[in-house]
């Protein structure tokens, strides 16, 4: 079974009022963590690279790795290239076998953002892939996304519209309160449903995209404090949160960060309980393991996608 589009999976999720799970990968073991558990739920999976994930791992590796997962369990899974800087990376990953790309153009000027992700959609469309892009910035750090608090914005609902339609993109991340990283909320969590309904309103029927959307599950915070990690302070968007805004036009959420607790919430406890260990699948088998049990979760009670696929 080959790669697939988003474009089912996003129409699907739209008239059922739920989101797919979109789930950055860097190695072998996050890949068959997030596919064991995608299996097992019947989820429908969307597997995204970051720049930062094809400088470490290489493109061709990924590749390899993700057709292996789609021939290994049969499932239908989209390749996502997530925070595409510009056209040649865009490009690189749709003449690498890609099915769904991200412009990025956030940081330009609106008309600036509109012309290259126009270009994007027209080099991509004439291969079959879909584009994501974004409008508005979140705030925070997550790879080479970094963006102060100071110059983040939230998406103007008027101007989403003239962009989807000058574009002609597939998706659209948009701004309402998320932001990348482990530390998104200083108070309380807060994201602006009000302007997502409007947006949603405005373009019925049409996919949006929430990015920075790991919750920062407390348990996995706590597991790496207590075995000598330092990430006090950290937290994320609410599961409620995430679960109301896939009832309201968001088809894709993103998640990063709650892997990466996962898995080296895992690494620590085991290497502290075991410190005579220093084979690699010792630590690296649990740390799978709990990847999965943490997707299996998002699946079933955030994404409410389970059984969808």
């Amino acid at each position: 079974m080959p790669l697939v589009t988003s474009k089912d999976m996003f129409k699907k999720a739209y008239d059922g009022q739920y989101a797919v799970g979109a789930f950055n990968v860097n190695n072998m073991e996050i890949i068959q963590g997030i596919v064991e558990a995608a299996k097992e739920e019947q989820a429908p999976l969307i597997l995204q690279v970051s720049a930062g994930a094809r400088k470490y791992a290489k493109h061709i590796y990924l590749m390899k790795l993700v057709e292996a997962a789609v021939e290994d369990s049969g499932l239908s899974i989209c390749l996502h290239l997530d925070h595409g800087e510009d056209f040649e990376i865009c490009k690189a990953c749709v003449d690498g076998g890609f099915t769904s790309v991200m412009i990025d153009g956030s940081k330009y000027p609106f008309e600036e953002n509109i012309a290259i992700t126009k270009k994007v959609v027209e080099y991509a469309h004439d291969k079959g892939v879909v584009v994501e892009a974004e409008l508005g910035r979140l705030a925070g750090i997550e790879d080479a996304v970094n963006v102060s608090d100071r110059d983040a914005t939230f998406t103007d609902p008027d101007q989403a519209v003239e962009f989807v339609e000058r574009t002609g993109v597939d998706s659209l991340a948009i701004a309402i309160g998320t932001s990348h990283g482990a530390y998104k909320f200083k108070g309380e969590p807060m994201l602006d449903f009000e302007r997502l309904e409007k947006i949603s309103k405005l373009l019925p029927g049409f996919p949006l995209v929430l990015h920075g959307a790991s919750t920062v599950l407390p348990e996995f915070v706590d597991l790496c404090n207590t075995y000598g990690g330092d990430v006090k302070g950290a937290k994320g968007v609410p599961e409620d949160m995430l679960l109301r805004a896939g009832k309201l036009g968001v088809c894709k959420i993103n998640i990063d960060t709650d892997l990466r607790l996962a898995m080296t919430a895992s690494i620590r406890k085991h290497l502290y309980e075991n410190p005579s260990d220093f084979d690699p699948r010792k630590y690296l088998k649990p740390a799978r393991e709990a990847i999965k049990d943490m997707v299996k979760h998002k699946m079933r009670n955030v994404l409410n996608c389970s059984g969808k696929a």
